[in-house]
Order: structure tokens, then C-alpha cells, then sequence
């Protein structure tokens, strides 16, 4: 678990209302930046993303290369969000969790009760300290 997921595990934010559709409001806004950032690199860099565990194995060597290529975290910023958030939606896919958010924040919580920040983590990944590979695995095992 990350050190911003490990944080927030002291203090648990209050689940959001449900939508029509069944997932908590939480789920609106990572939902909608993790499928934008499935369009952008489908149509950009022809990058099928699938909502799979392996997926992520992409989508941590384009972080990783985006990094070699010295490109400015603030020019990346909004696309560190949505391949975290869809590592988010990996998670919440494969393990019922729920996404949940407090302050502008987004977590993720797994049925375990533990909460796990998969936007950080790409955040991480970008300053080479990261994986959302690595964050699936543990949250999914």
C-alpha cells in the first residue's frame, strides 16, 4: 500500500451517494479520466487498454517512458491522473471494490476494507518510485 493510501487508512472519508447506474458518485469523475485516457491511447499511440491486471504492464512503461523523455511532470499531470484512475478501475473491476473520495481525492477501497491510491501511485511511477502493476497485484492478492 502506498504511503498516501496507508495515511488515509487512519482516517476513512464517507462513502458517496449512489448513482442511477449503481456505483458510488466517487466512481464518476476516475471512471470518466480512466476512459479518456483509454481513448487518448488507443487513438494516440494505437494502445489497446482492456481493463485488464496484465494491461498495466503497458501503462507503467508508458509512464516510464514518459519519463526518459525528461517531459514536465506539469505537462503530464491530467494524463498521470487518468492512467491512474484506470488503474483504479482495474482494481475496482477485479475486486468489487469501490472507489471513494474526500477533499478532491480519490481512493480506492477493496472489499478488505483497505484503501489504496492508484492516482499517486502514477504519480510515483512518473518520479520512478512506482508501479501500477505492482499496486494491482497487492490489492488484487
Amino acid at each position: 500500500m502506498t504511503q498516501g493510501a496507508a495515511d488515509a487508512a487512519t482516517e476513512v472519508p464517507a462513502p458517496g451517494r449512489t448513482q442511477p447506474a449503481g456505483r458510488p458518485s466517487a466512481a464518476a469523475k476516475p471512471a470518466r479520466w480512466a476512459a479518456d485516457a483509454v481513448t487518448a491511447l488507443r487513438e494516440g499511440a494505437r494502445l489497446h487498454l482492456d481493463y485488464s491486471a496484465q494491461s498495466l504492464w503497458r501503462v507503467d512503461r508508458v509512464i516510464d517512458e514518459l519519463r526518459r523523455e525528461d517531459t514536465p511532470y506539469g505537462a503530464v499531470e491530467n494524463v498521470l491522473r487518468g492512467l491512474g484512475a484506470y488503474g483504479g478501475e482495474v482494481i475496482v473491476r477485479r475486486t468489487g471494490g469501490e472507489w471513494w473520495s474526500t477533499g478532491g481525492d480519490h481512493w480506492v477501497r477493496t472489499p478488505d476494507g483497505r484503501l489504496w491510491d492508484p492516482v499517486d501511485e502514477a504519480r510515483r511511477c512518473f518520479a520512478g518510485h512506482g508501479s501500477l502493476r505492482l499496486l494491482c497485484r497487492d490489492a488484487t492478492g
